[in-house]
């Protein structure tokens, strides 16, 4: 066990490989592996880049294409990192993908670690869309796979820091158990986890739940987006959506994807992520999370992309729009946040003084 899946990540990359190694990761991929895997390790993370062309599958040549260059620069490849639902695409990989995945490492002689933070996210699941683990398919050298996985998101428990390295290898069990004393969980922490998880009934209602209201409201959410003419990749997990803006890029480039989202964030005023931070190869795609508000509030997000696309509408077509003032808004009366520790970036945003991401914003609430 250790801190987090964030622990846990770092745990398994201290325990495979040295300094100066590498791990390839399909991207686009979670912006915080760059710190989790390479911050304290120094390991580099090498892109397997993935493209809309198809709907960001992960494609052996794409992996080859990733393994060569990491070789014909003189790294040492030591294991491909993936996350399974991926964030921040939503999507599964289904058995097929797995068992190739599972082949290439196994032909290379490289780990293979899945995070699986997002198992129990899944909506809807059909036999296209479910869930699928690594473990299910390792019909290979078992001391090449490993799982990575923690309670924060299927579970609602983030605070706790309770994340799990799962291994068939026992020598990296017994450099985990070594390393985990540097990011230890509680003995008390431990001791609510098992009560919590020893309860089944709770657990399995719990999750039925938590997945019928995701799936009801990313299906909200997603018919919002399309009704103004916004579209995203089709998923079936995670607590986000994959969305395609490239049609209101002023270019196709990354300085042209950053002008936007400034614009989203200042102007419109939500809190997207840009795709460059995913490392994502085509401008124009945002990740967007819909589970973490309430209803209400997702309405009022909802209003402010369609005021944005009809204004940009009626900007092109020199038509005046008025708009409506805000409604009442639904903040509790002595509610009072502020934050005192914060950086500005280059251009003046103000940023979460913890960012790995300095273009971070962090907006300022008051009543």
């Amino acid at each position: 066990m250790g801190g987090g899946a964030t622990g846990a990540n770092e745990l398994i990359t201290f325990c495979l490989a040295d300094e100066g190694d590498a791990f390839l990761v399909p991207s686009p991929y979670y912006p915080a592996f760059d710190r989790d895997l390479g911050w304290r390790t120094k390991v580099q993370i090498i892109p397997v880049h993935c493209n809309s062309s198809t709907n960001f599958q992960i494609t052996r040549p794409a992996l080859e294409t990733a393994y060569d260059q990491a070789t014909r620069t003189g790294s040492t490849v030591k294991g491909l990192v993936i996350a399974n639902p991926s964030n921040p695409l939503g999507t599964c990989l289904d058995r097929t993908t797995l068992e190739s995945l599972v082949a290439f490492a196994t032909e290379k002689r490289i780990h293979l670690v899945a995070d699986e933070i997002y198992a129990a996210t899944v909506f809807h699941p059909t036999t296209s869309t479910q869930f699928v683990s690594v473990a299910e398919v390792a019909r290979c050298d078992p001391d090449l796979i490993h799982i990575v996985y923690s309670l924060s998101k299927d579970m609602g428990l983030p605070g706790l820091r309770a994340g799990v390295v799962y291994s068939y290898n026992d020598a990296v069990v017994r450099c985990g158990r070594r390393m985990s004393s540097f990011g230890l969980v509680s003995s008390q922490t431990q001791h609510l986890l098992a009560a919590m998880l020893s309860d089944e009934d709770f657990v399995g209602r719990f999750l039925l739940e938590s997945s019928r209201r995701l799936g009801e409201r990313h299906g909200r959410f997603v018919t919002g987006l399309d009704r103004v003419g916004i579209r995203c990749l089709e998923s079936c997990a995670g607590l986000f959506v994959w969305m395609d803006l490239r049609h209101l890029l002023k270019e196709a480039s990354y300085e042209g994807e950053l002008a936007l989202w400034r614009v989203i964030v200042n102007e419109v005023k939500l809190n997207v992520s840009p795709g460059v931070s995913f490392h994502c190869v085509e401008p124009g795609w945002f990740r967007v999370c819909f589970a973490n508000m309430d209803e209400g509030t997702m309405e009022v997000a909802l209003q402010r992309i369609r005021a944005f696309i009809q204004g940009k509408a009626a900007a092109e077509n020199n038509v005046v729009v008025v708009m409506k003032p805000p409604g009442k808004k639904r903040w509790q009366k002595d509610l009072r946040l502020s934050f005192k520790t914060v950086r500005r970036s280059e251009e003046g945003h103000v940023s979460s003084p913890h960012s790995p991401m300095p273009r971070s914003p962090l907006l300022w609430a008051r009543n």
